[in-house]
């Protein structure tokens, strides 16, 4: 419907300007018409007023028709006529088949006179006491007119049907990505409250539950525990949301120029989730394939934010006993990350929806769905490809490559130290 309405907009505003436009042609057209006319009257009278013909000259002493000096027989061959009038109003006719003038004011000024059922353009001069009066029928003009209204209407016609089929096309094909995303939009909206909700509904039964009869202090404990987990839950979910929103309106340009070296940062942040490795029973590793350098033009925070994403991601889906490989690698003039599980992987149907927020690709319960929309937000922002496959271990490999970039000076990780110095593991394959 928007569509429409804007191609009715549109074709209205087309149509009031292509009627303009006919207007003013058609003004143009008779206004040039008309002058010739008169041009062609000042002409005959100027020629009679030359031959001097006495008051009562012989009818039909010239020729049946006027012709001019360039030898034209006028408008169209349009018969133009002479009449001379007399001080008392009579009007005796010049030329031969002259129709009789109605008596009227004569003026030097060209005027539109009705003689019988023809509507005839007529200019007088002065000659002696009376006055000397050419006319022309203008029915050539009107004929003229006529036939140019037929052509302007039937392409006037089908101006508004091509305009208008154009313009809803056109609106049609606009709005399906506005339309896409105003439905995407809704699905958020929907999604995030939902997330918002569930946390907020288990610490408000938590506290009516705890408030409803009084208890001995270490359920009052447990409660307050719960709720604190539900409140850190809610604090994970707006610290995503608010990265979200910063990252989807600070343009990629904004942090152009920074450049990361993507081995020291991945061994960092493997280093930094091992203990969350070992509360869930996974074997965390990094692997540097190479020597590098591994060098990306990305911010240093956008590079940990997405790996630590991914590695959290894995150590969540491999399983009590599971594995998680982190490696970096290069291949060319590319450089890559690359974070294996020994999990259940992620079936070729669900792989095109993981990026979506909020969505999951397990039931598994814990996560907000909104990891993997961060971490695909940095890589589209850092300029990266991913490559979602299926590890050896038949797991789920989630790998993302940047064009490596050329080492402008020193790069130092977060807290400075090399994958080395922080005592990962850092074989040159595997």
């Amino acid at each position: 419907m928007h569509a429409a309405r804007v191609a009715a907009v549109a074709t209205l505003l087309v149509m009031g300007c292509y009627v303009i436009g006919v207007v003013v042609l058609n003004f143009i057209v008779v206004h040039r018409l008309t002058t010739e006319v008169d041009a062609r009257l000042s002409e005959r009278l100027l020629d009679q007023h030359r031959l001097a013909l006495p008051a009562s000259g012989a009818v039909g002493s010239r020729s049946d028709h006027f012709r001019g000096v360039d030898g034209s027989s006028g408008f169209d061959d349009a018969p133009s006529f002479v009449w001379r009038v007399s001080a008392p109003g009579v009007a005796t006719g010049l030329t031969y088949g002259a129709p009789t003038l109605p008596r009227r004011t004569w003026s030097a000024v060209p005027t539109a006179v009705s003689i019988g059922s023809t509507e005839f353009r007529v200019k007088a001069v002065r000659m002696g006491s009376g006055w000397l009066v050419a006319g022309q029928s203008v029915a050539e003009i009107e004929r003229v007119r006529g036939v140019l209204w037929v052509p302007e209407l039937i392409f006037g016609a089908a101006l508004f049907v091509g305009v208008f089929a154009g313009a809803l096309a056109i609106g049609l094909r606009t709005s399906a990505p506005l339309e896409l995303v105003r439905r995407r939009q809704a699905e958020f909206t929907a999604d995030a409250s939902h997330e918002l909700r569930t946390p907020l509904s288990v610490i408000e039964a938590e506290v009516d539950l705890a408030l409803s009869r009084r208890r001995d202090a270490g359920t009052y404990e447990a409660v307050l525990l719960r709720v604190a987990g539900e409140g850190r839950r809610l604090r994970r979910i707006v610290d995503d949301l608010l990265w979200l929103a910063r990252a989807d309106s600070d343009p990629p340009e904004t942090r152009a120029g920074e450049d990361s070296d993507l081995a020291a940062l991945a061994a960092a942040c493997t280093e930094r989730l091992q203990p969350v490795a070992e509360v869930r029973r996974v074997g965390l590793s990094f692997h540097e394939m190479d020597g590098g350098p591994h060098v990306v033009q990305a911010p240093p925070d956008w590079i940990d934010r997405l790996t630590g994403v991914l590695v959290d991601n894995a150590c969540k889906y491999a399983g009590t006993g599971g594995q998680v490989v982190v490696r970096v690698r290069v291949e060319g003039n590319r450089v890559g990350l690359e974070v294996d599980d020994t999990g259940p992987g992620i079936s070729a149907d669900q792989r095109p929806l993981i990026f979506d927020r909020f969505q999951r690709a397990t039931g598994s319960p814990g996560g907000t769905g909104l990891g993997l929309a961060i971490a695909d937000s940095v890589v589209r922002a850092t300029h990266g490809t991913w490559s979602v496959g299926e590890a050896p271990s038949g797991g789920a490999r989630m790998a993302v490559w940047w064009r490596r970039a050329a080492r402008r000076g020193p790069l130092a990780p977060a807290d400075g130290r090399s994958a080395r110095d922080r005592g990962v593991s850092v074989p040159t394959g595997q």
